[in-house]
């Protein structure tokens, strides 16, 4: 089975968001950027089935500006066979994205594509769904459990409340949730290893894609700061102050 795997660049999530003085995005200037921690996981799950038989090749693949080749190595180094580079110096949407990541499933024949639930930078949390309905396959999303099961999958998903357990034929679309796996830290060896690993140059145009823009980002800002909480001397004044002043009973 091949096995497609889908990540993306971020701002690394150690790193505290600054927004642009204009207020048109973030800042993303001389700050550190790294994997997308939720594709990590897809990429260590790719892996795993990988050195247990079930997947036969593994590729993965991102869409971003030329430093994207970064975020590809790491994958490669983590154990993934070869990466394909679609680059773009645009913001692109999760359509254009799932349109091109169509386009590459349609070249490259995987009966996977495995990616992590939402990107931290934007939280859209909407390219895996719109791959799934784009292919017209099955999809399992926000996995917590993903085991072969026959000519398909069994697929635990974390949902409100509990879990629930659902079976897919293949190929299928699957989203990671945190606690599907740990990510393995890639050795050295590995690392080196990974500079002669093959990575595709591919543009947008490559696939056909249009990437303009249908959404517009009007304004970006941080969130209010929390005020300070205060102390209540008993039971009564706490019932009183959330009566009275927070307005919640």
């Amino acid at each position: 089975m091949k096995v497609l795997v889908p990540v993306k660049r971020v701002l690394d999530y150690n790193v505290k968001a600054r927004v642009k003085s204009d207020q048109s995005g973030v800042d993303l200037a001389n700050v550190k950027m790294s994997m997308n921690p939720f594709d990590e996981i897809s990429v260590e799950e790719a892996v795993r089935m990988q050195e247990a038989g079930t997947a036969t090749e593994t590729i993965v693949v991102s869409i971003g500006p030329a430093k994207a080749q970064e975020t590809i190595r790491t994958g490669l180094a983590m154990g993934i066979d070869r990466g394909i580079h679609v680059q773009t110096d645009e913001d692109l949407e999760p359509l254009v994205v799932a349109k091109i990541l169509k386009a590459i499933v349609d070249a490259e024949g995987p009966e996977m594509v495995i990616l992590g639930k939402q990107a931290i930078d934007n939280d859209y949390g909407a390219t895996g769904s719109m791959l799934a309905a784009l292919l017209g396959w099955p999809q399992g999303t926000f996995a917590n459990t993903v085991e072969k099961d026959g000519a398909g999958l069994k697929v635990i998903r974390e949902v409100d409340g509990g879990l629930q357990t659902v079976k897919t034929q293949l190929p299928a679309v699957i989203t990671t949730d945190l606690r599907l796996n740990e990510p393995r830290y890639a050795s050295l060896p590995n690392i080196m290893k990974a500079k002669k690993k093959p990575i595709d140059a591919k543009t947008p145009a490559d696939y056909g894609v249009d990437t303009a823009p249908r959404l517009k980002t009007l304004k970006v800002t941080e969130p209010e700061a929390r005020k300070a909480g205060i102390k209540v001397e008993d039971a009564a004044q706490l019932v009183d102050k959330l009566k009275n002043e927070a307005g919640v009973i």
